[in-house]
């Protein structure tokens, strides 16, 4: 195993041949605005990970297929909170608080580590992976404290990679409350049908309507049709009523698997995927939107819990706390099959 320390020296506008053997290549270059990133390749496609900023994954190509939603966005921003750059194809949403707040709450979209700015990063390249770590501390006076290492791993000859993320709460006294979900922005693809080992019945639709959403007569009476058939959307046939978004909820997923797994068939003999340990990630939600700007279809966003903020989360009781010098693990294994 080979590990090497990541430096902001490293990052310039022209791309940069970092490391090179039979199976990977990574490449360094900073974007226009300022973000550095890191193109991480192997033989079947690549990704481009910020890792300086969050650990954002913003671009996932594999076997020429773009894995990322269509945005608006072309070159990650800085930003106080994950809206002011919404192009990632994967962010942390979380920690402290997590999803869209209600007007109780008092957190960011989405939370505070989401562009968090990392204090280190380093490459480990082992014989059939490679991984991307980077850590960050968050510290307030008379606040929480805590220290976070996300990762991202690319396989030798694999589509698919892993996203990790590790929390523990460095208060010698205090706990602190943690929400978080791997937020996976999947591209939309026409007539794609979605499957997984978890029975329909476990969803339920948003019937709630967050401050960003703005409903039209159209998208009231299709989501109350919805509402009245219990229907989960698993087939991408209708896009003219994804706008706005559609969402459905899960209930408890550790009443029906000890691994969740949920695909995306492609129709061209590739598979989105993404699985992970109900114990570890309980809630999962689906959100799919569909307009000229957007068009998303994150069929599996797993998670502590819903993405309606801390208060919903607190209610629902699904709010973690953890004691003093308490830590917790979160693995999501991710991308395209075949």
């Amino acid at each position: 195993m080979k590990k090497f320390n990541l430096s902001h020296e490293m990052f310039s506008a022209a791309t940069f041949d970092l490391y090179k053997d039979d199976n990977f290549r990574v490449s360094t270059f900073k974007y226009p605005s300022g973000v550095e990133a890191l193109k991480v390749s192997n033989s079947r496609g690549y990704l481009t990970l910020l890792p300086f900023y969050g650990l954002m994954v913003w671009d996932a190509v594999f076997d020429g297929i773009t894995l990322k939603e269509k945005d608006g966005f072309s070159q990650p921003l800085f930003g106080k909170q994950i809206s002011d750059t919404y192009g990632a194809f994967e962010f942390t949403s979380g920690l402290l608080a997590n999803g869209n707040p209600s007007p109780e709450d008092n957190h960011v979209q989405h939370g505070e580590f989401a562009t968090a700015r990392m204090d280190h990063a380093a490459l480990v390249v082992d014989d059939d992976t490679i991984t991307v770590t980077s850590d960050y501390e968050y510290i307030k006076g008379f606040g929480d404290h805590y220290l976070a290492t996300p990762s991202v791993t690319m396989r030798k000859d694999s589509g698919l990679f892993d996203i990790e993320q590790h929390v523990k709460n460095l208060s010698n006294c205090a706990p602190m409350t943690l929400q978080y979900m791997c937020h996976l922005c999947y591209a939309y693809v026409d007539n794609a049908t979605m499957t997984s080992n978890i029975p329909d019945e476990a969803f339920q639709l948003r019937t709630s309507v967050p401050a960003h959403v703005h409903p039209t007569p159209e998208w009231m009476a299709f989501t109350k049709e919805l509402e009245e058939s219990g229907k989960l959307i698993d087939k991408l046939d209708d896009p003219s009523h994804y706008d706005p978004e559609i969402v459905f909820f899960s209930s408890d997923l550790t009443k029906y698997t000890d691994t969740a797994e949920f695909r995306v068939d492609l129709g061209n003999g590739h598979n989105f995927l993404t699985t992970y340990k109900t114990a570890e990630l309980p809630i999962v939600t689906r959100w799919i939107l569909y307009n000229g700007d957007q068009q998303v279809n994150a069929f599996a966003l797993p998670g502590t819990c819903t993405p309606e903020g801390q208060l919903a989360a607190k209610n629902a009781g699904t709010l973690i706390t953890l004691k003093p010098q308490e830590e917790r693990h979160f693995h999501v294994v991710t991308g395209l099959e075949n």
